[in-house]
């Protein structure tokens, strides 16, 4: 056995409140922001030390510029060069570490889908703990000690990054009237009177169809939401065994795929991307869409909706939430082990995560608040429609399952493809079961992996429960 300990990091809907995420970090295009105020290169410059910070977060450039140049107008001593990078972000962290031009601090979220071990073994991530332990207002307002999640932001009691925000799980927005139309006054509580409601809608003769997918991940914008709260393993992983096993994604797969059968699907969607499922919902071409809290920002700015546009919860198979929905750790910073004057990056992180910069990030709408200090603080009524995106109180952030390298495609793509029909479902259990199991003893026997137990698992609860980290 590696570890043990309870993880007690329960995020409540009333802790929370209702701040969400208003834009996704990623852009097709590498740009960058520099705000700099001192030196013009990373390091001392005779009593003037730059930090360089390197972020994948374009939706708060606004913002973030203010409070960089604000820093740097404050301070004489430490000043801030921030650069936006949104193209293979954490790969280009490598290489320039590699060649000994890496920024000081990285923005990093829990959405990035790092495996931290690798990081932290390849001497890249510094831990913050010493700096934590002695910063008693940071611990305050980011409630340090409530928000360790092993694996992914933690490894045993060192911290290497500390979420701030959280983005909120999967919601389904819709067309009032089309479903109102279609006879549904309110958006069904089952998947299956969802499948049915997408078919009602559905009349090709006038191009219109009841729901649209997109090529980007698919799996992860609503359906993997649907199977969690319906009880489904989260990424098929059974914590009380340590072992993956996908069998109970079985019937949320069959009915997902009735929406392709019975024509209910916009032709053609599943091939074009996400941006474009986007602009034709906001154009009345299909009713239903599936996606995070970004969305709230996305049909009232990039892609404005001129009709009424409800905000659902996720259906469930039988109505009933049986699992938690996985919500997700953001707005957080890492500081790398080359940075040279590390008391003067830990200044820049203190000031990037502190009361005053976290108040007016939560009231831009650009994150939850994840601690409840920040939660009770900030002002909920200046975020709009981003209200409706609300957490609600089987939202939970679930432990690392085992960092596992398979062969093949992950199981969100396998899935999918055996929604769209091009494998049957039982093949598709069936491989998944066996390349995960066999990625998992190959990563135990070769160290590069852990295997998670949680004998007092609670689906309901994950981040309740006492996690065993084992070698065999």
């Amino acid at each position: 056995m590696k570890n043990a300990r309870n993880l007690g990091i329960k995020i409540t809907a009333a802790a929370l409140s209702v701040g969400v995420l208003a834009g996704c970090g990623a852009s097709s295009s590498s740009t960058a922001t520099s705000t700099s105020g001192g030196a013009e290169s990373t390091g001392s410059n005779g009593d003037v030390t730059t930090i360089e910070v390197w972020s994948n977060n374009r939706h708060d450039e606004a913002y973030m510029t203010e409070v960089i140049e604000k820093f740097n107008a404050e301070n004489s001593d430490v000043q801030i060069k921030y650069t936006i990078m949104t193209d293979d972000y954490w790969n280009s962290i490598q290489l320039a570490y590699q060649a000994n031009t890496a920024p000081d601090i990285a923005a990093i979220a829990a959405s990035d889908g790092i495996v931290l071990n690798d990081y932290v073994n390849g001497g890249m991530f510094e831990s913050l703990t010493p700096f934590i332990n002695e910063d008693a207002e940071y611990q305050k307002v980011n409630e340090t000690a409530d928000h360790m999640y092993e694996g992914l932001n933690s490894i045993g009691e060192d911290i290497y990054w500390v979420a701030s925000g959280v983005r909120s799980g999967s919601r389904i927005q819709y067309n009032v009237e089309m479903l109102k139309n279609a006879g549904y006054e309110t958006f069904p509580t089952t998947f299956s009177d969802m499948v049915a409601a997408a078919q009602a809608v559905t009349d090709p003769s006038s191009n219109v169809y009841g729901i649209a997918t997109t090529s980007s991940a698919p799996f992860v914008r609503w359906l993997e939401g649907i199977g969690e709260m319906s009880g489904a393993a989260h990424m098929g992983y059974d914590y009380t065994t340590g072992t993956y096993d996908f069998s109970s994604w079985k019937p949320v797969i069959e009915e997902a795929a009735k929406l392709f059968t019975n024509g209910s699907v916009l032709p053609g969607s599943e091939t074009q991307g996400v941006d474009n499922g986007r602009a034709l919902f906001a154009q009345g071409a299909f009713a239903i869409w599936g996606n995070a809290s970004q969305e709230a920002g996305v049909f009232t700015e990039q892609f404005p909706v001129s009709f009424d546009w409800g905000v659902a919860e996720l259906p469930t198979m039988d109505g009933e939430v049986k699992g938690a929905l996985s919500c997700t750790p953001n707005y957080g910073y890492t500081m790398l082990t080359s940075c040279e004057d590390k008391e003067a990056a830990w200044k820049v992180i203190s000031y990037l995560q502190g009361e005053e910069v976290l108040k007016g990030y939560f009231e831009g709408g650009y994150s939850l608040p994840m601690s409840s200090y920040m939660a009770d603080l900030y002002d909920s009524s200046k975020v709009g429609r981003l209200a409706d995106f609300a957490l609600t109180d089987y939202e939970d952030v679930y432990p690392s399952t085992p960092a596992v390298t398979i062969e093949g495609d992950d199981y969100q793509v396998t899935l999918w493809n055996a929604v769209m029909g091009n494998v049957s479902v039982d093949d598709a259990i069936a491989d998944l079961n066996e390349r995960y199991n066999a990625a998992l003893e190959r990563g135990l026997a070769n160290g590069s992996c852990t295997r998670v137990v949680i004998a007092d698992f609670d689906p309901m609860n994950p981040s309740a429960g006492t996690a065993e980290y084992l070698t065999e």
